[in-house]
């Protein structure tokens, strides 16, 4: 039985409370380390603070959107140069080489969600 049944205007014990995206990247140690914020289902929501550093090319196993929220993220994707301003988003392929260019400053949501084997 649903726990607010009873009474409607009972506090949700699954509710979760707003999060101030741009303090909690603020509040992060370092530049370029994100941080587990939410998890939906599979999908880890993530946080991070970009500071205009480069960041050499990766890949990963998993697919993610990246969203600018403020800011703007220079990447070279498979060898070619874009820009994601504030509020674009940018899918990232599974193993895709990336490399963030210089420039990229402001923060960004991650949403990285395990591929199904």
């Amino acid at each position: 039985m649903n726990p607010n049944a009873l009474n409607p205007n009972a506090p949700n014990p699954n509710a979760v409370n707003p999060i101030d995206l741009s303090a909690a990247a603020s509040e992060l140690p370092e530049a370029w380390a994100s941080r587990v914020l939410q998890q939906v289902g599979t999908a880890a929501v993530k946080v991070m603070r970009m500071d205009g550093r480069p960041l050499p090319v990766e890949s990963h196993d998993n697919p993610e959107v990246l969203l600018v929220l403020d800011g703007r993220l220079e990447l070279l994707v498979d060898g070619v140069e874009f820009t994601v301003g504030p509020g674009e988003l940018h899918r990232m392929p599974v193993r895709a080489a990336h490399a963030v260019r210089p420039g990229s400053r402001g923060t960004l949501l991650i949403v990285e969600v395990p591929e199904e084997e």
